[in-house]
């Protein structure tokens, strides 16, 4: 009787050298130093100190990658602040405003990959759950609700991404009060002869990327969503969730 020849021993694979984690936080810290331009595969690659090929064994390509950093930034956002249906819906929709505005605007190079695609992850969608839930609490139907979240979502990514493209730098904001004292310079040397109405709103147009000027938008947009909407307080203090 022959004997099988023993079968072939295979070699263990290469072990993973990284997790899909390093690979977000480079692709983060990337963002956070240099812009949207800087995260490019070879460029996290380097970063945590593999070849890109390693890279590309977690995410096929940058597009992946960019939605994977997308779903950990929105993940990190507090639900809690808006999340309890004790608390007057205004005041909720402030509070996530707020919340979304202070933490985005903390790694401010991604926020324009936040508006270059679909957001439809599980936390995207998660998020948008809550706030359709939210404005049906308010008294809209699923449709006036549906509608509603996607002018709120405008809004608030929106604003958050003009904000961002006023500094013309990478890297952290500069503190609020200090980007409005620049672009007060920027805007007083307005010619009043040639535009006279622009000069004389200089002082509030610098004041557009401040948390007041955010809130005043968004407290209009609210007014209009319900009837009697206006009349619906507390709303959120001004100072709060600044960046």
């Amino acid at each position: 009787m022959r004997m099988s020849a023993p079968a072939e021993r295979r070699r263990p694979g290469p072990r993973r050298a990284l997790a899909e984690n390093d690979i977000l936080d480079a692709a983060l810290g990337l963002l956070d130093d240099g812009g949207p331009d800087a995260a490019s595969v070879r460029g996290i690659a380097a970063k945590v100190g593999v070849a890109p090929n390693a890279v590309y064994t977690y995410f096929p390509d940058k597009a992946s990658v960019v939605k994977a950093v997308v779903e950990r930034l929105l993940g990190g956002v507090d639900h809690d602040v808006f999340a309890d249906r004790e608390q007057p819906w205004r005041h909720r929709v402030e509070s996530l405003a707020l919340e979304l505005r202070a933490h985005l605007s903390a790694h401010p190079g991604a926020v324009g990959l936040m508006i270059g695609g679909p957001m439809d992850g599980p936390n995207a969608l998660a998020l948008n759950e809550r706030l359709l839930q939210l404005l049906s609490d308010a008294g809209l139907d699923s449709i006036e609700a549906a509608r509603a979240s996607y002018l709120l979502i405008v809004y608030v990514f929106g604003s958050i991404a003009l904000e961002v493209a006023d500094v013309h730098q990478a890297g952290p904001l500069p503190p609020e009060a200090e980007r409005i004292t620049a672009r007060r310079r920027v805007y007083s040397a307005t010619p009043t002869d040639s535009f006279p109405r622009s000069a004389a709103a200089a002082a509030t147009m610098a004041g557009f990327i401040s948390t007041e000027q955010y809130l005043w938008g968004l407290r209009r947009i609210l007014d209009g969503l319900t009837p009697g909407g206006a009349a619906q307080v507390p709303r959120v203090r001004e100072g709060a969730g600044e960046s």
